[in-house]
């Protein structure tokens, strides 16, 4: 408390005590696999911010080209403005060897990261590692290429595994040859609620040696979610978006084969006569009635959740008592308030979008004893119109009264 000794006016800075909460990136992207230029930057995590960045830091004077090169491209070409690129050599593992720290570990010092891809990488163990990777950190989804070779469409339905040895070959009952060991592997990753699956590849013009070649399309994928991020908000399911740069598809799925595909949480890429090529599905590798299946919900609540967290490192340590209670649904409130208006959640008003609780209830004394503060944060998130259906009958006179009306 100021000491005032003479008569006189005094004018002090109060603190209005607000605290808001800012919403942290989404469309930061991290890339992992072989560069053009094998050598360049071996095992770092290497922000790149344009096209000639990476070209200068990891092509050079190389001439040849490879999926990573071309999935930068990709998202750059499709609106991402930024990412970070970690060289590893041909066939190292994406998550390095024993406690080395290499590929993926490189990227779990960087909060700034939300999308995470390994472009080319369709082997279930690397599928393994870019999941576990984005459920370690809980605050990014990973974007995983199928095979190049998308035509059998019931394998991509089934969950795939690491090849095991081969056992020694049976003879045929009849001429002695060996008999053909039936296939029962899978395509699909596992179900995760932080990862997603695109088919088919894409038909590109490679950026550095002009032929059309076939690419996977994470690199492409993630410009489209950077692009929507910026031009509607995460919480817009990036789909139904064209995708720059491909000039065809290495394989056309239609839409007898997608649905199959779709419930299996297999997005496909879709080839249209009047709009193009565009991303046609918007689903996580969750089960089919997780609430984490649309890709949107889980990306909106990667971001609430780290927002909220930076956004109230303040609290720790502060008097755990009603006015701090009431500091937090305040700043909570006031944050969930903004993200309601940009349209991000359900509800004519913030009281149908969301509620959030901190008070004597959740904060009971056994729980201030044990140095915690607890709030309840409940929140409708928008969902995407998946599934668009207009039902038409017939109606003798009908249109002729509407018309008059």
């Amino acid at each position: 408390m100021p000491v005032y000794s003479s008569p006189g006016i005094y004018v002090e800075e109060v603190s209005g005590g607000s605290r808001p909460i800012e919403s942290v990136g989404t469309s930061t992207a991290g890339f992992v696999g072989a560069a053009p230029l094998a050598d360049a930057r071996r095992n770092e995590a290497v922000a790149v911010n344009s096209w000639s960045e990476f070209v200068r830091v990891f092509v050079g004077d190389a001439t040849t080209s490879t999926p990573l090169s071309r999935a930068v491209y990709g998202f750059f070409d499709n609106g991402g403005g930024r990412c970070y690129v970690v060289n590893i050599a041909p066939g190292e593992p994406l998550a390095g060897k024993g406690r080395q720290r290499s590929g993926l570990r490189l990227l779990e010092a960087i909060d700034e990261v939300a999308i995470v891809a390994a472009p080319g990488y369709t082997d279930a163990l690397s599928y393994e590692d870019l999941l576990s990777h984005c459920e370690l950190m809980g605050d990014r989804m990973a974007i995983l290429d199928g095979p190049e070779h998308t035509g059998d469409v019931e394998r991509l339905t089934r969950v795939g595994g690491a090849t095991p040895a081969k056992p020694p070959a049976k003879k045929g009952p009849a001429d002695g040859d060996a008999a053909p060991a039936e296939d029962n592997s899978g395509l699909r990753p596992r179900q995760s609620d932080y990862g997603t699956f695109y088919v088919p590849w894409l038909v590109v013009r490679d950026p550095l040696t002009g032929e059309v070649v076939n690419t996977p399309p994470s690199g492409h994928v993630a410009g489209v979610w950077a692009r929507t991020d910026t031009l509607r908000g995460v919480h817009k399911a990036p789909a139904n978006e064209p995708v720059r740069g491909a000039v065809d598809l290495s394989y056309r799925v239609t839409k007898v084969e997608q649905d199959v595909l779709n419930p299996a949480g297999v997005n496909c890429i879709r080839h249209f006569p009047a709009e193009g090529i565009r991303i046609w599905g918007a689903r996580t590798l969750a089960a089919a009635g997780s609430e984490w299946r649309y890709l949107n919900v889980r990306r909106l609540f990667n971001m609430l959740k780290e927002s909220i967290g930076d956004g109230t490192r303040w609290i720790v340590f502060e008097p755990n008592d009603t006015l701090l209670w009431k500091s937090i649904r305040r700043d909570v409130s006031a944050f969930l308030t903004r993200v309601w208006r940009d349209g991000a959640l359900q509800g004519r008003s913030p009281q149908e979008a969301f509620f959030v609780k901190c008070d004597e209830e959740t904060n009971p004394a056994d729980v201030r004893d044990a140095g915690q503060v607890v709030t309840m944060i409940g929140i409708a998130p928008v969902k995407p119109a998946e599934f668009v259906i207009f039902k038409i009958s017939q109606s003798a006179g009908a249109g002729g009264d509407q018309a008059g009306a």
